[in-house]
């Protein structure tokens, strides 16, 4: 969580009351990309920089149309009238920080609308947002989402395996925080989300909505020289880099208004992303150069987009009769050879009287509605059965080169 708020809560407060008279201008800005629009610019988005200041003021200066995912930690108003103690009578860091207290909901609805409508405006067309935040706050950054025209995707709930107790006994424990995943506006269809990587790496299981991640703590936990948080709301980096490596590209210019120490940048300098960050404390972004500097990259080997099987060329079962992959005559079986089929020249496939796609007769045979042809169907080679999706990729190897 970045800081954006500074000095003493007077302050701040007539800060907050000036800044109402810029929601006209907000929703100006807004207006200026309805829904399926394009905002265009030859521009770039500057790139492995920090820039320290205001983030409304750093993002008007931004390029439209330059980047291409958003991550946001944006004060949580947390709306707590004194600090929090434990009951060693330790103070709780976060609670009550000037850069967190707004005069109001109103004045906080404002920021939010000021830095969301910024964020949008440097949005490619089809980049995204992801914002963070607790019951405090992410009910009413959603809210404002939604007036400006962002497309919401999903909720995605972090449930922390080490959350901080209640330690008044009042309520719940407080163990997980909400992000919002959203597109700049309905029209958005080609958005990135790495399907495939994500449930293979997932055993093969698609990749569910609520994320278990311990709070950040030990070495990932910068500390200063008398051993204090340097941030006390840091980011786990394998919260962010599950992000990265969902919705985002190696090369992609990742933006981060609200930068703290750096998380966001570090990552993704590690898996060959682009950051631009905006902090208003340098004592935070110092923190985060120093950081983000002692980084090394992945191989590019270890960070490449992985194909999607959406974007691969179609390739019909008659491909591999036609090459020779495939006889005609020759049959085909499942992995433990209960089932078979007899391949026809025209790319279909025969079970007695009954005649149809790989897909039809494969679903046909196990009695199911429906099959994947390419992946139950083998072919019996040198004596092994040999999964006929293989073949296709041989065929798509040979498009690609």
């Amino acid at each position: 969580m970045g800081t954006q708020r500074t000095g003493s809560a007077a302050a701040i407060a007539r800060n907050q009351v000036s800044r109402t008279g810029r929601i006209a201008a907000s929703a100006r800005m807004g207006a200026k990309l309805p829904r399926g629009s394009v905002s265009r610019s030859d521009e770039r988005a500057p790139q492995d920089e920090i820039l320290v200041g205001d983030c409304v003021a750093a993002l008007e200066r931004l390029p439209a149309n330059s980047v291409d995912l958003v991550f946001a930690d944006p004060p949580y108003n947390l709306q707590l009238e004194g600090g929090l103690t434990r009951p060693d009578h330790s103070s709780v860091d976060a609670v009550d920080d000037d850069w967190d207290k707004f005069a109001s909901f109103t004045a906080y609805d404002t920021f939010s609308r000021d830095w969301l409508a910024a964020c949008r405006r440097v949005m490619k067309p089809d980049a995204t947002l992801w914002v963070i935040g607790s019951y405090h706050n992410i009910f009413r950054v959603g809210a404002t989402l939604q007036d400006l025209g962002y497309w919401i995707l999903n909720d995605v709930v972090w449930r922390k395996s080490n959350p901080m107790p209640n330690f008044r006994g009042r309520r719940f424990t407080n163990a997980h925080e909400t992000l919002i995943w959203a597109a700049r506006d309905a029209s958005a269809k080609r958005y990135t989300f790495h399907y495939e990587a994500l449930k293979a790496g997932n055993d093969d299981l698609q990749m569910r909505s609520d994320w278990l991640f311990p709070l950040c703590t030990g070495e990932e936990r910068l500390k200063g020289d008398d051993g204090r948080k340097v941030h006390p709301t840091q980011k786990p980096e394998a919260l962010i880099q599950r992000i990265l490596l969902a919705a985002s590209n190696p090369g992609d210019v990742i933006l981060d208004p609200f930068f703290g120490t750096g998380t966001t940048g570090a990552v993704a300098k590690r898996l060959g992303r682009h950051f631009v960050g905006i902090e208003r404390d340098e004592t935070y972004a110092a923190a985060a150069r120093s950081r983000i500097a002692a980084v090394r990259p992945l191989d590019p080997g270890s960070v490449a987009t992985p194909p999607s099987k959406r974007t691969e060329p179609r390739v019909p079962f008659l491909d591999l009769v036609e090459s020779g992959r495939i006889r005609p005559g020759e049959t085909l079986s499942c992995a433990a050879g209960r089932h078979s089929a007899l391949v026809r020249a025209d790319g279909t496939l025969t079970v007695g009287p009954a005649m149809g796609s790989i897909h039809k007769i494969g679903a046909l045979v196990q009695g199911l509605p429906a099959c994947n042809g390419w992946t139950f169907w083998h072919a019996l080679r040198e004596g092994q059965r040999v999964v006929i999706d293989a073949m296709r990729s041989e065929i798509r190897a040979g498009m690609a080169g």
